[in-house]
């Protein structure tokens, strides 16, 4: 039988982990099998600067933080291994960051995740990764719009070089004029 200090420090981790996940916008669960710990590290400190929290805890432990804030299904992710990435702020970035590690390292997988308030599964997860970031999207969204305005100023400045179809219709040549009647 567990002693009571054991049951407290438990307690303090679910309590931790579940007050991660309460409010944030997505969370990704990884198996970390193999990983190296120069990859590890550097996994960590990418997701740190980045503002996405890592957590390895025991499954049961994840499992409980999952069912205190409605995420039951996500216990079956729970096995193995397990890494849980939490991001608050932006959706995207924990999945973004993850993946580029599973693609570098074959070992370690995606299982699943949770996003908008739902658990969603490794294929969403991966579908997430690959959506370009806020800042991809509005950079492309301003390329799109400024390259539209740059044509259509160097459309006007050539009808402005070419002079002729600058001038007012007043002031174009005189009409030759009529010989007079005898």
């Amino acid at each position: 039988m567990p002693s009571q200090k054991t049951i407290d420090s438990k307690k303090l981790i679910v309590d931790g982990l579940a007050e991660q996940m309460n409010g944030a916008i997505a969370g990704v669960v990884l198996d970390f099998t193999g990983i190296t710990v120069a990859d590890d590290t550097a996994m960590r400190k990418e997701l740190r600067e980045a503002g996405v929290h890592y957590r390895v805890a025991k499954n049961t432990l994840i499992g409980r933080a999952c069912d205190q804030l409605g995420y039951g299904d996500m216990k079956q992710y729970l096995e193995g291994n397990t890494g849980f990435a939490i991001s608050k702020d932006d959706p995207i970035t924990a999945a973004k960051i993850i993946k580029k590690y599973t693609d570098k390292i074959e070992s370690i997988d995606i299982k699943g995740g949770f996003y908008d308030g739902k658990v969603v599964d490794a294929e969403m997860v991966k579908q997430l990764a690959d959506t370009p970031s806020k800042e991809d999207s509005i950079g492309r969204l301003l390329g799109s719009l400024q390259s539209g305005l740059y044509n259509l100023a160097y459309a006007l400045q050539a009808i402005v070089d070419r002079g002729d179809m600058a001038k007012p219709a007043d002031e174009a040549a005189p009409a030759a004029e009529a010989p007079a009647a005898e």
